[in-house]
């Protein structure tokens, strides 16, 4: 395996890890672009915006790009989060060409204003949806009081009041700003002609403009309290905690993953032993967010309202227990392990790593090849680990509790 880099003369990067002996490919468009890029006249239209490329283009139509992708067989999405818009799809190696000529030309959709009045009322449909989902709830509502007023505290699908009141006009303006050719990143996985690759993106891409594109990196302060949000249709209180973690760019990320993986792995962690395992909880997980110029360890739990106290009170003498003793030597070994080889389950098909090699990339402006990662995570020791959860202080935390309760 290795990296081939190149960059067209308008600013866009691409980017492959080139991989003779795999059996498929991957690529996708990875736009630099999500919520904490919006002013709160506009939230959710990066949402709305990944949404509307794939509504057709001036050469197809709707029914063409799906079929397209159908017809090369393509195991194809697109997603946004608080930080990037991507657009990908994994084929066989003899589709690449084909794959990047779709891909190429979604990325520069139409806009037409009759799919953008249909498409609207798709995501408000979408935003009543997700308000019917607890966990979904109270994710946001912590990401909202933890980094407010920072903009990574946005909501990804807006509000039913911003996206009503988008107009066609403010998304392209958006669209033009945003998904410039500098602010976007080709990546490759897999079995790639890398110099096809480069060819079809100087021709489908190489007459995309430039334009200022940048983001506020102030870094939020993080805010500590507690916010009850009382629903008595919601029948299990949902517990969610934020506290300060390392940026994406920070060399304590690994010290961090290997943290959340021994307070909070879905099966095997301290959290899980303390509060799933007795069934005080059916659910307690712990995840390290590494954000650009930020980050945040997110804490979340499911139980009966009778039990909330009691569970808040058990994860917080755990995490305090943690940040006192550290894990030992078993524990650490287990984490290692755990995440190396679900890295390397992964890695093993080129679609599992092109978020990784992506985003290593856009973060950080680095290629480190997978053993190499697998090397530095078994490097971390057990007092790095603990340095880390006592220099971020996980008992500095924002408490969101959703569900029945008036208080905990």
């Amino acid at each position: 395996m290795n990296l081939k880099h190149a960059k067209l003369d308008n600013g866009l990067t691409v980017i492959a890890e080139v991989r003779d002996s795999a059996a498929s490919m991957a690529a996708g468009f990875f736009v630099r672009t999500g919520a904490r890029d919006e002013t709160p006249d506009i939230a959710g239209v990066s949402h709305f915006l990944e949404h509307m490329v794939f509504k057709g283009t001036d050469r197809r139509d709707p029914l063409e790009v799906n079929r397209e992708f159908d017809s090369m067989g393509a195991n194809y999405n697109a997603f946004t989060s608080e930080e990037n818009t991507v657009f990908y799809g994994a084929v066989l190696p003899e589709y690449q060409d084909a794959l990047l000529d779709l891909l190429g030309d979604i990325l520069r959709p139409s806009l037409r204003g009759e799919d953008f009045d249909l498409e609207k009322n798709v995501i408000l449909d979408e935003i009543a949806r997700y308000r019917d989902m607890p966990r979904y709830r109270v994710y946001e509502t912590l990401l909202a009081e933890y980094f407010r007023p920072h903009p990574l505290g946005h909501s990804v699908l807006g509000s039913t009041e911003s996206v009503g009141a988008l107009t066609r006009e403010q998304m392209l303006a958006y669209f033009e700003r945003r998904y410039a050719a500098n602010n976007l990143t080709l990546v490759g996985v897999g079995n790639v002609d890398f110099d096809a690759l480069v060819a079809k993106a100087s021709q489908m891409c190489g007459h995309w403009p430039w334009a200022e594109a940048g983001r506020d990196l102030a870094e939020p302060a993080g805010q500590c309290g507690q916010k009850i949000v009382t629903d008595p249709n919601v029948m299990r209180q949902q517990i969610a905690l934020a506290s300060p973690a390392p940026t994406s760019q920070n060399g304590d990320r690994y010290a961090a993953m290997l943290a959340t993986t021994l307070l909070g792995d879905t099966t095997g962690s301290r959290l899980y032993y303390a509060l799933v395992d007795p069934a005080l909880t059916d659910e307690a997980s712990m995840v390290y967010d590494s954000l650009d110029g930020a980050g945040a360890f997110l804490t979340f739990m499911s139980c009966d309202g009778e039990k909330a106290s009691q569970v808040v009170e058990i994860a917080r003498r755990e995490m305090a227990e943690f940040q006192a003793n550290g894990p030992t030597e078993a524990e650490m070994q287990a984490a290692k392990n755990k995440i190396a080889s679900g890295a390397t389950l992964k890695g093993e098909v080129p679609m599992g790593r092109l978020t990784a090699v992506a985003y290593d990339w856009v973060y950080r402006g680095e290629y480190v090849p997978l053993a190499e990662q697998i090397e530095t995570l078994f490097a971390v020791t057990g007092e790095q680990v603990v340095d880390v959860a006592r220099k971020y202080d996980l008992d500095r935390t924002m408490l969101v509790a959703l569900g029945p309760l008036e208080k905990l």
